[in-house]
């Protein structure tokens, strides 16, 4: 496990992973480190949007995920206090509308996920340790990393490291790379359910109705995973040993009766709830490493765009390794802008989004009506969904801006 490698990765999530048996199939040698023993539910990391799958695609694994228990989500329905359930219904999106060939998002448990491409990682021939402790990290001409395993230390040096180390980033601090971050909008809450076999697992949903916004995604088999969104100011709202029922029972709602499946179904892993917000960074790469996934910011997840970005930023940063010797910073300067203004346009998405969606009382819920009403007259009110489903790179440059933000929540 001590030496010289092509590359180290440190975090052996779904980036890392990725990233690992993506290079060793290329025939570079990698060191994959992974702080956990068994990966735990996080509860986030589970729906591919379909500019994601065609990433996975590109990157030679949407196979293997579908093999995992991949399960594609065929239709969608917004639920809301500005319409009845029969309207809601009555015309579901269809999500296979967004990229030919793509039959829409795919979801798949964030667990099932991660050790799937682990063990594809060491299938490709990278060394994958589980259970490490990093302790120290070194750029520049010789990068390396110092970390112990199984209570003894060891020290591997490399052409690069790559920081997939999730939001906490200890590589992203080693890199001395400045992490930007908005303020939180909303709280955002979520729990995995199992025997949901009332709702229908080809289609996925939003709502929301007095205090509390919902997001529905199936897994199939009548696995469903549920978020919520609700205010800051009740962030302890689903605390103490009550919180799952309670967070469930706010799922009960006159505008999204089908929701009573997921109500009653059987909670099948923990309820998490954290702020929702947005971070980025301005260039995520110094002299002998980069950073991808949340090390590198994330996407406010109201947007659902974790995993989409991240197996981008694999892909990106792969091809840019495979395809030259050179290594040197200036090497990811095409990542690093793409991923800057890709990065820009999901926030502008996701804050219109979280307007709409996560706002509650009156005020919000009469924008949410005005907006329904103009938007049967003007369907590209809803053209950010585009940037969501398609990638932000599909709409021009001026569906970004102040100016279009005010027209979208009638303002101007």
């Amino acid at each position: 496990m001590a030496g010289d490698y092509d590359i180290i990765i440190v975090g052996g999530g779904i980036g890392g992973s990725a990233m690992a048996a993506t290079m060793a199939k290329a025939g570079r040698s990698v060191l994959l480190l992974e702080k956990s023993a068994v990966y735990q539910d996080h509860v986030r990391g589970e729906w591919i949007s379909p500019w994601g799958v065609v990433e996975t695609k590109r990157l030679g694994l949407y196979d293997l995920l579908m093999s995992a228990g991949g399960h594609h989500v065929a239709q969608h329905v917004t639920y809301g206090e500005t319409k009845t359930p029969e309207e809601a219904e009555a015309a579901p999106l269809p999500l296979d509308a967004f990229i030919p060939g793509i039959p829409g998002p795919l979801s798949i448990g964030h667990p099932k996920h991660c050790q799937t491409l682990f063990d594809e990682a060491v299938r490709s021939g990278a060394t994958a340790v589980r259970n490490v402790d990093v302790t120290r990290i070194e750029t520049g001409k010789t990068p390396q990393v110092e970390y112990t395993h199984e209570g003894e230390s060891h020290n591997a040096t490399a052409r690069i490291i790559i920081g997939a180390d999730g939001r906490t980033s200890t590589v992203r601090t080693a890199f001395g790379i400045e992490l930007h971050q908005d303020k939180p909008h909303h709280m955002f809450g979520g729990i995995l359910v199992e025997n949901a076999h009332g709702w229908n697992d080809r289609r996925q949903a939003i709502g929301t109705e007095g205090d509390f916004a919902f997001l529905v995604f199936p897994q199939g088999n009548g696995r469903v995973r549920v978020y919520g969104s609700y205010p800051l100011t009740d962030r302890r709202r689903f605390a103490g040993e009550d919180g799952v029922r309670l967070f469930l029972d706010s799922l009960r709602m006159k505008c999204a009766p089908e929701n009573i499946h997921l109500a009653n179904a059987t909670p099948a892993g923990p309820l998490m709830s954290y702020f929702n917000n947005d971070s980025w960074t301005d260039e995520p790469m110094v002299e002998g490493g980069v950073l991808i996934g949340d090390a590198a910011g994330w996407n406010d997840p109201i947007n659902g765009l974790g995993l989409s970005i991240t197996y981008r930023d694999v892909r990106m940063v792969s091809d840019l390794l495979k395809e030259n010797d050179d290594w040197r910073p200036e090497l990811f300067k095409p990542y690093a802008e793409e991923r800057y203004e890709r990065m820009r346009r999901l926030r502008f998405a996701a804050k219109l989004q979280a307007t709409l969606d996560a706002e509650f009382g009156e005020e919000a819920r009469e924008r949410r009506r005005r907006y329904e009403e103009r938007s049967k007259a003007d369907p590209t009110l809803g053209a950010h969904a585009a940037a969501i489903m398609a990638g932000p790179e599909v709409l021009p440059p001026e569906m970004f801006t102040e100016e279009r933000r005010k027209f979208v929540l009638g303002k101007n």
